[in-house]
């Protein structure tokens, strides 16, 4: 065994390279030792993500072009005494886009790009992330102007211990030490700009998050429908379609509210490997409903057999969310519903087209909860017994009830008031529950029979069971079935099917007691 003590760990190969040659240790047997393990990308040569690659993320885009801005003509700025953004921290859910997003900057500024992973700075070896994080900074500032991007930031820049007595992070806080030291020792001249990305900023140190460091804070969210539908034509340009791209975007941005970048690219992809699959030649409608389920509710699972009562029951519970959906005024809009087993566990699947809605009413959160337990509703009623499947439903309605006493104040009894978050829950939320359970009894047996002998059920078909929805069309993807779309273009040979004419109003329609 070979101790050696390292006083300085910027010493660290320097010391160990001597103790080698001591040891006659051959040059090919030496320990290789790479102390900053970070990326460059030269953005000079123009070939990397453009903003024209970034779909989406409008508002972002408008906020890091100033960065651009800075980094190709720094003089506008410091000749006026401005002092430019050291930093910007970009904040957001998984899959939306942040490290494509700071690509994008450097190759549209085209300057260097030094980017580097959080946790490869913490290591075992006491003060190695320090000194990577010196060299990092070191390499930037001789490749000036450029970008340092430092992707899930929140592996380094935690928050510090408040207890003196505690040393269990030690590395990490000599390593975020470092990282703010160097980012205060940059001056405007240097001309070197610190990007970062991470979904927890809750848990970054304040220090980290002044102005002067990370002086701005970017959000980029979850996409809007217009942006979904950019993703999703970005992501179709490589896929060999049947149709042209912009005949599928839109209808695919509207099936999808609340997905990521990721999301979308996954759909994709599970499309073409489904027609792959099934011996297509090429992506139809077919293939991104049936990439849209998998990755919703999962997968058909036929090896799952499952005794005819056990089918009765969930058709009766699936048509009731159905049923109860169609009703009521502003619950969403059922797009299919399936008795089919899923992979991820479900005995029956509902899907929903949820909108793009930001503000609830109570009475619109009331319908909400009304809905999710339409199925445990018809249950009782038809049965007179109730089974553990309403168990996903019962979840959420809970997390709704508790959310409206809790949070938006919306309960007479408890007050204009909004409690904190915490573990233990009492029966704040039961009154909406239970009323919301009254309001959800009702069930059309016409709706559970057809699920029994089709298994799937789509939009048209409870059309024409229930009829039209008493408070207006629920339908907001106009053709709801794709693939008779797809066969009325081919008829026509119109790029959109066109909705049929107007019927001419009659002597019945003007006095209906002549019918």
């Amino acid at each position: 065994m070979y101790r050696m003590q390292v006083a300085n760990i910027d010493k660290f190969e320097e010391k160990l390279r001597a103790a080698e040659e001591e040891l006659n240790i051959d040059s090919k047997d030496r320990i290789p030792l790479k102390m900053a393990k970070f990326t460059i990308v030269d953005g000079k040569s123009g070939k990397g993500v453009s903003f024209k690659d970034v779909a989406g993320m409008h508002e972002a885009k408008l906020e890091v072009k100033e960065f651009v801005d800075y980094l190709k003509s720094p003089e506008r700025y410091l000749q006026l005494g401005a002092k430019v953004p050291k930093g910007a921290l970009l904040l957001g859910p998984p899959g939306c886009g942040k490290t494509l997003l700071a690509k994008a900057v450097a190759t549209e500024a085209q300057v260097p790009f030094l980017a580097m992973a959080g946790s490869e700075f913490v290591e075992v070896i006491g003060g190695l992330g320090a000194a990577r994080v010196r060299s990092l900074f070191k390499e930037a500032r001789t490749r000036a102007p450029c970008i340092v991007y430092i992707d899930e930031i929140d592996a380094v820049g935690k928050k510090r211990s408040t207890n003196m007595s505690g040393f269990s992070n030690t590395e990490e806080e000599q390593t975020l030490n470092q990282l703010l030291v160097e980012m205060d020792g940059m001056g405007t001249t240097d001309h070197v700009i610190v990007l970062a990305s991470t979904n927890r900023a809750d848990i970054l140190d304040n220090a980290l998050m002044r102005p002067g460091r990370l002086d701005r804070h970017i959000f980029i969210d979850l996409p809007t429908l217009q942006e979904r539908k950019e993703i999703f034509e970005q992501h179709l340009k490589i896929l060999k379609l049947t149709q042209p791209a912009n005949f599928y975007s839109l209808r695919l941005a509207e099936l999808t509210p609340g997905f990521s970048g990721a999301d979308i690219a996954n759909i994709c992809n599970e499309a073409a490997l489904h027609a792959a699959r099934e011996g297509y030649k090429s992506i139809d409608t077919f293939n991104f409903e049936y990439a849209v389920e998998r990755v919703i509710a999962g997968s058909v699972k036929r090896s799952k057999i499952l005794s005819k009562e056990e089918q009765r029951v969930i058709a009766f519970h699936e048509s009731g969310h159905a049923l109860v959906g169609w009703l009521l005024e502003h619950t969403e809009a059922v797009m299919k519903v399936s008795i089919a087993p899923r992979t991820n566990a479900a005995l029956g699947f509902a899907q929903i087209l949820p909108r793009d809605q930001y503000l609830f009413t109570k009475e619109q959160l009331f319908e909400r909860m009304c809905m999710a337990l339409g199925g445990r509703a018809a249950e009782a009623i038809t049965f007179n017994k109730v089974t553990t499947g309403a168990q996903d439903d019962l979840r959420k309605v809970t997390r709704v009830a508790y959310s409206m006493v809790k949070q938006y104040g919306m309960c007479d009894s408890v007050g204009q008031v909004s409690f904190p978050e915490t573990e233990e829950q009492g029966a704040i939320g039961r009154q909406f529950f239970c009323i919301a359970f009254k309001n959800s009894l009702g069930l059309s047996i016409q709706l559970a029979n057809a699920l029994l002998e089709r298994e799937v059920v789509n939009y048209d078909d409870i059309e024409a069971l229930l009829g039209p929805p008493p408070h207006g069309p629920k339908k907001m993807i106009l053709p709801q079935s794709w693939v008779e779309a797809e066969r009325d273009k081919q008829d026509t040979g119109e790029d959109e099917p066109q909705p049929p004419p107007p019927r001419k109003q009659t002597d019945e329609d003007m006095n209906p007691q002549l019918a």
